[in-house]
């Protein structure tokens, strides 16, 4: 399995794995039974996927490429096997008995994101409209309502269209929110009286710091010293990016809200990540402070705007310039621009004060200042699974 389609197919293994590890097991305070009667009856059980890992079809059906299918061939020595999207796991032909995979073993729902390019080709509605693609996403949602399953449906996970990259460097400009936009009315307009559940963006934070920080995503941008990258910005480049990520879903929210929303009966949110910080010295006033900082530029970055119209104080006051502005109208259209909020969780960490923040060669790894760690005392954090730490705190 690839880096790229690991990082997608992560949430059903983290289930798999919990699952394998409690059963058979005797129950105790760190091992309790696992199964749908410890959960509320209205408790809805997934699955998810994105589109680049697993349809495949990447040539076939008229579909544009995105800046995954660029990365994945010329980088190869990026992917641990130097694999890519081209087939995956060919769920763009297989859906059906997927989906039958999927009913027999219970689940409620299935999240999977639509390829922008695979609609939109060039990745703009003037640029025209692939049916074929239009298509597949129709019979895949009727499919799942066939069967039981409730689609929920996000807009983007990462594959931006090509076209798009090469005429304004993707999200590193503020023209890619309008066209966005264009791209989710679309999605609204022509699977929503189906889809009641949308969610705008998977892990802005991921796309982010890893295509424009370490350059280990596509696009594969970074600064010199930060990576392996011919171009990029790591102390200035992820920031852009985020910020009109966030404008991007407050713009399609709103547009939602006030023209989709009443007749479709939608609800429309967005999926962030973060892990946990526990300090790495308990007793160090600096290590929970620090440990409270990476909260801030993980979780912060993009929960903070969504709550209360700006960055966390200690990312503006660490970043300083670096970091984009909202002006007054647009702090008010990203403040409660969700419905619901997705929050994707993979592993917790050590955080420890770094005493000496790096002042020449800016970064966002190094803006945080702290040095992060899962283990200490030749101790591991918690049970490694794959290549996560799982942490649980349990409190009498």
């Amino acid at each position: 399995m690839a880096n790229i389609q690991g990082a997608f197919l992560l949430p059903l293994v983290v289930v798999a794995g919990l699952l394998a590890s409690t059963h058979g097991a005797k129950p105790s305070r760190y091992s309790m039974p696992f199964n749908r009667t410890s959960f509320p009856k209205d408790f809805t059980f997934g699955a998810g996927t994105a589109a680049y890992q697993s349809e495949g079809a990447a040539y076939i059906d008229g579909k544009g490429p995105s800046i995954w299918d660029t990365f994945t061939k010329q980088h190869p020595e990026k992917i641990w096997d130097h694999s890519t999207g081209n087939v995956a796991i060919d769920f763009y032909h297989r859906y059906k008995e997927d989906i039958q995979l999927m009913k027999k073993i219970g689940l409620d729902s299935f999240r999977f994101s639509i390829s922008w390019s695979r609609v939109l080709p060039k990745g703009k509605i003037s640029g025209g409209v692939n049916p074929l693609g239009v298509r597949f996403y129709n019979n895949l949602i009727n499919e799942l309502l066939a069967n039981g399953i409730t689609p929920f449906v996000t807009l983007f996970h990462w594959d931006l269209p090509q076209a798009l990259d090469d005429e304004y460097s993707g999200f590193l400009s503020s023209k890619a929110v309008d066209d966005y936009l264009g791209y989710a009315e679309f999605c609204f307009k022509t699977f929503g009286d189906r889809v009641k559940h949308w969610c705008t963006f998977n892990e802005p934070y991921s796309f982010s710091n890893n295509g424009y920080n370490g350059g280990t995503f596509a696009p594969g941008r970074c600064s010199n010293f930060a990576g392996n990258c011919t171009l990029g910005n790591s102390g200035t480049e992820p920031y852009m990016v985020a910020h009109n990520l966030i404008l991007g879903h407050a713009a399609a929210v709103k547009l939602y809200r006030e023209k989709y929303q009443a007749s479709q009966k939608g609800k429309i949110g967005i999926t962030i990540v973060t892990n946990w910080f526990i300090p790495k010295s308990p007793k160090s006033e600096e290590d929970i402070k620090a440990a409270y900082r990476e909260l801030d530029f993980l979780f912060g970055w993009f929960a903070n705007p969504l709550t209360y119209g700006d960055y966390p104080e200690t990312m503006k006051a660490i970043v300083g310039h670096r970091l984009p502005k909202f002006t007054k109208e647009e702090s008010a259209l990203v403040k409660g621009s969700i419905d619901f909020l997705g929050v994707n969780y993979y592993t917790t960490n050590y955080a420890a004060n770094n005493p000496a923040p790096n002042k020449i060669n800016f970064s966002y790894t190094g803006d945080s200042q702290t040095i992060l760690s899962t283990s200490k005392g030749g101790h591991p954090i918690g049970t490694p699974v794959l290549s996560f730490q799982f942490y649980a705190s349990y409190h009498n």
